[in-house]
């Protein structure tokens, strides 16, 4: 994981928004987390197991669920910083969450966070992962 949360080009997060949904993106299972600014934790959620039209369903029920102000993507990286191909599906999958339901979407380098879950025993590491995620875009916030 890097030091910083946001991208160098992610435009700042407005105070109100309080609420958030992250996703630990991947080709079978997503996880999912949702968090809080005031407490700056997140809640592991049940892992979506679908994939393309399936899980933007399942997505959309979450969203649904949760109202949340913004949404958080892990995307991942090298060890390097230099990008793969599944750094570019995570990018994908953050617009694709943007131009489905509008809402704002941020982007969280997330390397490591699948190892740390692992390490701190997480049962579903891709939800533990999206809880990773998530408390790490929140101890950025302002």
């Amino acid at each position: 994981m890097s030091a910083s949360a946001l991208p160098p080009m992610a435009p700042a997060v407005p105070a109100h928004f309080q609420t958030f949904l992250a996703f630990d993106f991947g080709l079978k299972r997503t996880g999912v987390a949702v968090g809080n600014r005031m407490l700056r934790s997140a809640t592991p959620q049940a892992t979506i197991k679908a994939e393309g039209d399936a899980r933007f369903a399942q997505v959309a029920e979450r969203i649904k669920e949760w109202q949340p102000d913004a949404l958080v993507v892990g995307i991942p990286y090298h060890p390097d910083g230099a990008s793969h191909d599944n750094t570019r599906r995570a990018q994908r999958f953050a617009r694709q969450l943007h131009g489905r339901h509008g809402l704002p979407v941020y982007e969280v380098d997330e390397r490591y966070s699948t190892t740390e879950a692992l390490a701190g025993g997480a049962r579903d590491a891709d939800a533990a992962s999206a809880c990773i995620i998530l408390e790490q875009f929140l101890r950025n916030l302002p």
